[in-house]
C-alpha cells in the first residue's frame, strides 16, 4: 500500500536507515506562489492538500518556522470525536469525523486511526439528563450516540470506581462508539506527503517575521529566509495567531494558553475506549505501545511555553486516581505542553480577515486535532473561492461583533460539568 516491499524494508533497516527515499522534498522558496499556508501543522497541511486534491491549485507553499510534526499537531492526546451539542459545530465536526474514517485511503498513508469508541461517565441524575439531551441533538442530526445506565458502564469499564466511598459516584454515561485515536505524527506526514505529492512546497525552518502589502492587501510574507510573493495568504500557526496577526496588524479575540498531556509506563490492555471523566477535568486512552495518554485542564496563565507546571500535574493526578483507583501506583513517564488559541465562546475562527489577501485559521480550544480533516477541506475551500465554506459559516470572526456566538464552553474538559 505504501510502495515499500519487504526487502526494501529489510535492506534499509540491515543498512541503518541510509537509503530510505525522503517522504517529501526539501525545496528552496521561490519567489511567488498562488496561496502561502503559513503553519506547517496539521490544519495548514491538510489545507495545502485538499487546495491541491479538490480545487487543481499546486502553486503553494506550506512555510512552518519549526519541523513539521514540531507543534500541536503531535502534542496533544489524538482524540477524535464528533459530540457536539451546538448547531455550527454539530456538522462540521462530524463531517471531519467521516474524513477520518476514510483517511488513511485518501492519503495511501496509515494513521492508525482506531474507533474504540468515547465514554463521558456521568456522576449525578442531572448530569445523566444532560447527556440525554446531547446524545438527542446528536441522534436529530444524524450521528451515533447512546446514553450507558450503571450496569452498562460497569461491563464496558470495570476500571471504574464503583464503590460506596466512591469519591464521585457513576450513574451511567454518554457512549460513541465511532469515536476513537489517531496517530498524530501520522497525520502530519501522511499530509505532508500526499501535498508534497501534488507539487506542494514545504519549506521548513522558514518563520515568518511580517508580511508584504501593496496599499490595503497582503501580497505576501517576509521570512527568514527571503521575501516570498503570495496571491493569498492563509494564517494556520495553533497558538501562535494573535501573535502572527498582530504583526499583520489584525487584533483577535484569542489568549494563549497551556494544556498539557501524560503518558503513564506500559501496562497490560485495560483502558479499551477513550475516556472522559464527568466530574473533572481528565480524559485518557491506551496507546499500542501499553501507556495511558492523559490529560486535563489549561494551565492558568498566558504562555507560548511548550511545557506546563506541576500544579497540573497533581490535579490531573489526582483525577485520574479518583476515577480509576487501579492506576495509583502508575508511573509518569513524561507529560509535554501544547499552546492553546482560547477563544472567548470556545469555538473557532475560520474565514477572510478584513485585511485583503488575508485567510485565517485558529482559534481551536480543544477541538484542534479532531478537527484536522474538515478544517484543511474548509479552509481550502474559503482560500479557492474566497468565501467560507458553508459548513464554517457560523465561525467568523464578526461573530463576536454580533453577539452570534458558539458557545460550546469548551467542549473539551469543560464541557460535561454543565
Amino acid at each position: 500500500m505504501y510502495g515499500y516491499s519487504v526487502f526494501s524494508i529489510l535492506r534499509n533497516g540491515l543498512s541503518g536507515q541510509k537509503h530510505w527515499p525522503l517522504a517529501w522534498r526539501a525545496p528552496s522558496p521561490k519567489s511567488n506562489y498562488d496561496v502561502v499556508i503559513v503553519g506547517g501543522g496539521g490544519h495548514g497541511l491538510a489545507t495545502a492538500f485538499y487546495l491541491a486534491e479538490n480545487h487543481g491549485i499546486r502553486n503553494i507553499a506550506v512555510v512552518e518556522k519549526g519541523y513539521i510534526g514540531g507543534g500541536n499537531v503531535g502534542r496533544n492526546t489524538t482524540i477524535v470525536r464528533s459530540n457536539y451539542l451546538l448547531d455550527g459545530n454539530t456538522h462540521f465536526y462530524e463531517f471531519s469525523l467521516k474524513l477520518w474514517e476514510n483517511l488513511s485511503r485518501t492519503l495511501n498513508y496509515n494513521v492508525m486511526f482506531s474507533q474504540r469508541g468515547q465514554l463521558v461517565a456521568a456522576h449525578s441524575p442531572d448530569q445523566l439528563d444532560g447527556f440525554s439531551h446531547r446524545a438527542n441533538v446528536m441522534r436529530l442530526n444524524g450521528i451515533d450516540a447512546e446514553v450507558l445506565d450503571r450496569d452498562e458502564v460497569r461491563r464496558m469499564a470495570p476500571y471504574f470506581d464503583y464503590s460506596e466511598t466512591a469519591r464521585f459516584p457513576i450513574y451511567g454515561a454518554h457512549w460513541q462508539s465511532r469515536a476513537g485515536t489517531a496517530r498524530h505524527d501520522a497525520v502530519a506526514w501522511g499530509y505532508a506527503r500526499a501535498a508534497d505529492a501534488h507539487g506542494v512546497d514545504i519549506i521548513q525552518n522558514c518563520e515568518v517575521t511580517g508580511f508584504i502589502r501593496q496599499g490595503e492587501r497582503i501580497v505576501g510574507v517576509e521570512t527568514t529566509r527571503g521575501k516570498i510573493g503570495a496571491g493569498r495568504v492563509g494564517l494556520a500557526v495553533a497558538g501562535h495567531t494573535s501573535t502572527l496577526g498582530r504583526k499583520a496588524g489584525l487584533e483577535l479575540p484569542i489568549e494563549s494558553h497551556i494544556l498539557q498531556a501524560f503518558v503513564t509506563e506500559p501496562i497490560k490492555p485495560l483502558v479499551h475506549q477513550t475516556v472522559a471523566y464527568g466530574a473533572d477535568h481528565f480524559y485518557v486512552s491506551q496507546s499500542d505501545k501499553g501507556g495511558l495518554v492523559f490529560g486535563g485542564a489549561l494551565d492558568g496563565y498566558n504562555s507560548y511555553a511548550q511545557r506546563g507546571n506541576l500544579g497540573i500535574v497533581r490535579d490531573v493526578a489526582e483525577a485520574a486516581v479518583a476515577l480509576m483507583p487501579c492506576i495509583s501506583r502508575l508511573r509518569i513517564l513524561r507529560h509535554w505542553g501544547g499552546v492553546m488559541d482560547m477563544t472567548p465562546d470556545a469555538s473557532p475562527i475560520m474565514c477572510p480577515t478584513p485585511i485583503d489577501g488575508l485567510y485565517l485559521n485558529g482559534g481551536w480550544c480543544y477541538g484542534g486535532f479532531k478537527a484536522t480533516p474538515a478544517s484543511g477541506w474548509c479552509f481550502a475551500h474559503t482560500l479557492a473561492t474566497g468565501a467560507p465554506h458553508p459548513l464554517i459559516a457560523a465561525y467568523g470572526l464578526d461573530r463576536f461583533r454580533t453577539g452570534r456566538t458558539i458557545d460550546e464552553a469548551g467542549i473539551g474538559p469543560f464541557a460535561w460539568l454543565q
